[in-house]
Formats: structure tokens, sequence, C-alpha cells
């Protein structure tokens, strides 16, 4: 079994040789762009370590330099691509995201009069995702990336490219629900997030689009457990309709993670809900046995596949949801 650092040194021995043989190649300037942009490509597919990334922005930058001043639109291409390559960089700096962001303003002029209307669209949700990420970061402004999507939207349409459809609106929820400004702003945002949620899954159907379907589901159960309205009984009843469609899709065999992210959701949601809807004042014992259920199975997949992080949350919540089990066992009439 390799070692995380034979890896890495493999995969950054893999980019030199590309690079040499490409240099050594009897082909023409464009075709060693093409080939250099093919390989980055392929080392970013999947990636397992960081120097897989590192390796694709490396081929990219001197896909740049090996491209000829007379090729603008296969240029901003690559910049186009090698911003991807810079977004997915694990680390907590800004410097690759402004990178991306300043290569994907570069590639624009070029990609706008030259391109396809599918890549200006995928360039504006790329753009939507760096400045999402950004604006989390406190370096950059969410409603910027409200209009990237928005803008991606008027190409990505719902008949014509139902997966760019459902993952932009999954995107602008997740934007819409990531501004905070208090109040009645909030409650809008809420809002306009579980409404774009319900949008996407207008574009996708579990047989066609089981991955994206199953992902909108989840993120609206999420969605609807966290709006603030006066309906929290019906919105959780929803949330947990939502939470089994995504687990038709997610199951422990095929996507165990997800599996995982999915039961623990429903787990939260079940956490708050009374066994009888119609007596909300009836107490939730069994719902709560449930939820145990479902956290204990969700911090065993956690555990198996090395998540500390989730592992250390399932497990504080699971110690708190025993100390309810424990109170709750103590009231007969709750139990009863």
């Amino acid at each position: 079994m390799l070692t995380p650092q034979i890896t890495e040194d493999r995969y950054k021995t893999d980019v030199e040789v590309a690079l040499a043989t490409v240099e050594s190649s009897s082909a023409s300037a464009v075709e060693k762009t093409e080939m250099l942009v093919e390989i980055a490509m392929g080392l970013q597919k999947n990636p397992r370590v960081a120097a897989q990334l590192e390796g694709a922005v490396t081929l990219y930058r001197k896909a740049l330099e090996t491209c000829p001043s007379s090729e603008p639109l296969l240029r901003a291409r690559t910049l186009a691509r090698m911003a991807t390559a810079l977004r997915a960089l694990p680390g907590d700096s800004t410097a690759p995201l402004q990178q991306a962001l300043e290569g994907l303003d570069d590639a624009a002029p070029a990609l706008q009069a030259l391109g396809l209307p599918e890549e200006v669209a995928e360039m504006e949700m790329n753009r939507g995702l760096i400045v999402q990420s950004l604006a989390a970061m406190g370096s950059g402004r969410i409603q910027d990336a409200i209009t990237a999507y928005q803008r991606a939207l008027r190409v990505f349409d719902r008949d014509r490219f139902p997966k760019e459809f459902a993952i932009l609106h999954n995107n602008l929820a997740t934007a819409f629900l990531s501004v905070s400004v208090g109040g009645e702003g909030s409650k809008m945002s809420e809002a306009l997030a579980v409404t774009s949620f319900e949008e996407g899954l207008r574009g996708v159907n579990l047989v066609d689009h089981p991955v994206e379907y199953a992902m909108l589901q989840n993120n609206l159960g999420n969605a609807l457990q966290s709006v603030a309205t006066s309906h929290a009984l019906e919105n959780r009843l929803r949330a947990l309709d939502a939470y089994d469609e995504a687990l038709r899709v997610r199951t422990r065999t095929d996507m165990p993670l997800e599996y995982a992210n999915t039961i623990a959701n429903k787990a939260t949601c079940l956490w708050g809900l009374p066994d009888d809807p119609e007596r909300p004042d009836g107490g939730h014992f069994a719902n709560l046995h449930q939820a145990q259920r479902l956290l204990a199975e969700a911090l065993e997949i956690f555990d198996e596949s090395d998540e500390a992080m989730k592992s250390a949350s399932v497990r504080e919540a699971l110690a708190q949801l025993g100390e309810e089990l424990a109170e709750a066992r103590s009231n007969p009439r709750v139990t009863s």
C-alpha cells in the first residue's frame, strides 16, 4: 500500500515526465498546448492527493506559456480549466481562489466572443463557486456569486441542461442560506433557498439524474429544518419526506458517506418531531429512539471512513440525545 508521501512524489514525477515528453515532442505549439491540457484534466479528475491538483495547475501554466498568441480561444479555455483546479486546491489560503478568479476575468472576453454559450455559462457557474468560497472566507460578496449563478441559468435551462440546471439551483440555494442579515431579510433568504431547491428538483428525476435528485432532496430537507417560520411542524414533516427520497438513491452499499450524512440529517429532524403530529404535546420518545439508531449508524460509517470531524459531531449529538432519552424514561407520561 502506497503511503501519502510516496503517492505525492509519484504524481510529481508524473508531471515532470509529462512536461519533458511534451517538450521533446515534434508536435506544433497548438498540439502541445492541447496535450498539456488533456494531461492536466486527467490529473484533476477524482484527485486523491493535493499533488494531483498542484500538478494539474503546473501543466496548465505550461500550456498557457506554450499556447500561441494567435489562439485566444484555446488560451481562454485553458485559463477556465486551470481555474477549476485552483478552486479545488485544499487549504485555508484565499490566494488560489483569487488566482482562479483573475484567470476567469482574463478568459471572459475571448470566451464570450468566440466560445460556445455553454462554455460561458460554465465559466459563470465556476465564478459563482469561487466567489462563494471567498465570501465564506470574508474575501468576497455572496451577492456576486448569486448573480453569476443567475447568469449561468440563462443558458443552462431546465429542458436542455437538466443536470446543470439542478446543480445551479442547489448552488443558488446554498448561497441564499449563507446570507445572514437578520430579521425579515434572513427569512426571505431562507424562503428563496427552499424555492431554489424545489425549482432544481423540477429539472431532474430519480431515474435519469439520481445523484442530483438525491443531493437536492437532502439539501431541501436541511433547508426546511432551518427555515424560520410559524409552520415548523409542517416543514419538518416535509423534510422527512425529502430525506426519505434522498435515501432511495443514497444507500449504505452504493454511497456510504452520502447515506451517513442523510441519516444524520434525518435523525436531527426526528429529534424535534412529536411521535404523533396530531398531538404535538404528546412527547417524542419513539422518535428519539429512532434518531439514536440513525446517529449510531452514521457514526459507525464516519468512523470507518476516517471522517474525524463528523464523527466528533455525531458523538456529541448522541451524548446529548442519551441524556434526553434518560430524562424521558423518568417521565411515565412521555414513555407511555
